[in-house]
């Protein structure tokens, strides 16, 4: 890969390369210790099939943007990033009980069909997946301490671990514990900054930065960058959650609304509305018309009316808006700036 020009689709095919080569050796290892264990193994590579290896790319630039070259090592241990992330979202579906991911069926479900004989099918299948979980967070520990970069470069960014875990951690139960309560607009923030924007951007950032020996600096530079930054590509995420076409983000529509979950949509929604406006959203949202696809699109109308959509819009431009501002003053070398650039678009900027 050149140092002049970042070409992406090599990048995703190189990382692609290292995954699914990695996590098939695993999965095989899983499956050869007893047949049963065949349909596990096979969800264990599902889970790590498609994705735009953002998070991996972060990692990757947060190395260059030190001056570091590239390097077959650094890829593998940027691809770690990756099996966080496919950990993150196997629980994070199990924990909202969501039934499409990447178009096909989360593993909680899928995994049904392993335990038909099963007397508690559903709640076993539940077990699986979050044992799938487990063990792709584990597989990515074991892919960046194995990814070839000397002891002490990965000593460096080691601790970094378990702060991404302790974070991650954090914003889940921070959406569970805030499940159901009076939406809230910096309540949900915090859960975004926890749960998505840290280990989505500022975390592969500085693990990158580590690895290769970044300062102060530079990594307070990053946070600058990363967390806005993250913080825009979940509420993009947000928004495509609800006014998303299914076919082409691969997710169910109405999760977060059946669900309850606090998004900043319905936070900022709720607090635009006058009584009768939050009178009307309660009823849409505790009502069983949100199941169906008329309730949806009514609770759609509500919101677009409030004009929260375009709010949501306008919180996304400003944090991309604060993440390039922070890129522009780091100073660092003009392939890792336009790569950098071009990623913050390519987060942020999804079509629906």
């Amino acid at each position: 890969m050149g140092a002049e020009r970042w070409d992406t689709a090599a990048f995703k095919a190189r990382v692609d390369e290292v995954l699914h080569h990695f996590v098939a050796q695993e999965a095989d290892l899983l499956a050869a210790v007893d047949p049963a264990l065949g349909p596990v193994a096979e969800e264990l590579e599902s889970a790590v099939a498609g994705g735009k290896r953002l998070r991996a790319a972060f990692c990757y630039w947060g190395w260059r943007a030190v001056g570091q070259p590239d390097s077959d090592a650094l890829v593998r241990a940027a691809a770690s990033m990756e099996l966080v992330h496919a950990a993150a979202v196997v629980h994070d579906d199990l924990i909202d009980d969501s039934v499409l991911r990447h178009g096909r069926p989360t593993a909680h479900l899928a995994l049904r069909d392993a335990v038909p004989g099963h007397p508690r099918p559903e709640a076993a299948a539940r077990s699986l997946a979050m044992l799938v979980g487990n063990l792709l967070m584990a597989l990515a520990g074991q892919l960046f301490t194995g990814s070839g970069l000397p002891g002490a470069y990965l000593a460096r960014a080691r601790p970094l671990w378990s702060l991404l875990a302790r974070e991650l951690v954090a914003g889940e139960c921070l959406e569970i514990l805030s499940t159901g309560s009076v939406p809230d607009t910096t309540a949900s923030l915090k859960v975004i900054r926890y749960k998505t924007a840290k280990y989505t951007v500022e975390q592969p950032l500085l693990i990158g930065g580590k690895l290769a020996g970044a300062g102060e600096r530079l990594s307070a530079g990053y946070s600058s960058y990363g967390l806005p930054l993250g913080e825009a590509f979940q509420l993009r995420d947000d928004l495509l959650g609800l006014f998303g076409d299914p076919e082409r983000t691969g997710k169910a529509d109405g999760d977060d609304v059946r669900g309850h979950r606090p998004t900043t949509l319905l936070a900022e929604a709720w607090r635009i509305a006058d009584a009768d406006g939050r009178e009307r959203l309660g009823s849409l949202l505790g009502g069983p018309a949100e199941q169906g696809r008329e309730g949806l699109d009514s609770i759609r109308e509500v919101m677009n009316g409030l004009g929260a959509p375009d709010r949501i819009e306008n919180m996304i431009h400003a944090r991309v808006e604060e993440a390039l501002d922070a890129l522009h003053e780091l100073n660092v070398p003009a392939p890792a700036a336009t790569a950098l650039t071009a990623l913050a678009h390519a987060a942020t900027v999804r079509p629906y």
